[in-house]
């Protein structure tokens, strides 16, 4: 048993947080199009100008993307998207590996010289992947509001999806600018900087879904890998497993936080259900006074409901679960992978470094 005293070499919160931000780049970029479409899924309004939608699909949305912009429209706002989840995984594994990592020294130090550490608790891995869920949040949430509109797409926000040439043949991408630093430029215009931090609140609550997958994971984990070790010598899981394991995760942590999920994306897309808000609600507020008062993710919430009932809330939920679990899944099972191609970039940057 002294044999397991030997203690494993572990990344730096920069290393893990470097691994994690590659592999979910990679993960991210393979299922793409599915994002784009459970976006305007849920971007989407349950009654437009009086007329009910139908119900969409993943696959409709993905063949009326196809039909109306091309390939390239399952691609778009794919840059501002991948440097969206690039910082915000960063963020959040830094934060969380930092976290965590203070957490078990500090309860190293409370413990016998040479005892074992024991695993987290359930509770301790939601709260700390919650507070690191929350750093990552306030650093990030800027590009993330440019890549949901962008995904979007202006014509989907303002319902001009009727036509994408003007009467006199003028496309209308020369009026409007939906490149990154556009699309940034017209939300300071029309919100203030302030607009950039569109969804913070909602945002800041579902710092839980992250918490509550690699909270499940880590727990889950701990155990199978006890019991794993009493019958084989391997301390690692394998990739199915992991694949398994991850998909579970964030399927409980996806239904329990969707409905908030809908409400930041209307909020970030700025879409036709918080406009009806704002003119149903605040009808004699104009300029600042109306922008004071936006409505915020209750008020989506209790808007849904009663328009649609309990259902509403989970507009969507069928795409974003898709999207999300193989994303998550793929994470999991890379994560491994991209923490070695970490060390090695580490170690390339520190040699160039000292040569310089």
């Amino acid at each position: 048993m002294s044999v397991q005293s030997k203690p494993v070499p572990q990344l730096t919160p920069f290393g893990a947080a470097l691994g994690g931000a590659l592999g979910a780049c990679f993960s991210n970029a393979v299922v793409y199009p599915l994002d784009v479409a459970k976006t305007r899924i849920q971007a989407s309004s349950s009654d437009v100008k009086g007329k009910r939608t139908k119900k969409l699909s993943m696959l409709s949305v993905l063949l009326q993307i196809f039909r109306e912009e091309g390939i390239l429209g399952w691609y778009r706002g794919f840059a501002a998207t991948m440097l969206n989840t690039f910082s915000m995984q960063y963020a959040y594994f830094f934060f969380y590996s930092f976290v965590r990592t203070s957490y078990i020294k500090r309860l190293t130090r409370k413990l016998p010289a040479g005892s074992k550490v024991p695993a987290l608790s359930t509770a301790a891995e939601l709260m700390l992947g919650a507070i690191a869920g929350a750093l990552s949040q306030i650093f990030t949430i800027p590009v993330s509001v440019i890549a949901t509109q962008q995904q979007v797409g202006r014509s989907t926000r303002k319902e001009l999806a009727s036509s994408s040439i003007s009467p006199e043949g003028v496309d209308k991408k020369e009026v409007y600018d939906d490149s990154f630093f556009g699309v940034a430029r017209e939300i300071i215009r029309e919100e203030g900087v302030t607009g950039l931090w569109l969804g913070i609140k909602p945002g800041m609550v579902l710092t839980v879904n992250p918490a509550i997958t690699y909270g499940v994971y880590e727990r889950v984990k701990s155990l199978l890998l006890i019991a794993q070790s009493r019958t084989t010598m391997n301390e690692k899981l394998t990739p199915g497993l992991s694949f398994l394991l991850g998909a579970l995760s964030k399927t409980l942590a996806t239904i329990v936080t969707y409905p908030y999920i809908m409400a930041k994306v209307k909020i970030q897309a700025r879409t036709a259900e918080t406009d009806a808000i704002e003119e149903e609600e605040l009808p004699s507020l104009v300029g600042q006074s109306r922008q004071r008062q936006k409505p915020g993710a209750l008020d989506i919430l209790l808007r849904v409901w009663k328009r649609e009932g309990l259902l509403g809330w989970y507009r969507g939920m069928g795409a974003q679960i898709t999207k999300a679990v193989l994303s998550q899944a793929l994470l999991f099972v890379s994560k491994d992978q991209f923490e070695h191609w970490a060390v090695a970039i580490m170690f390339l940057f520190a040699k160039l470094t000292s040569n310089s």
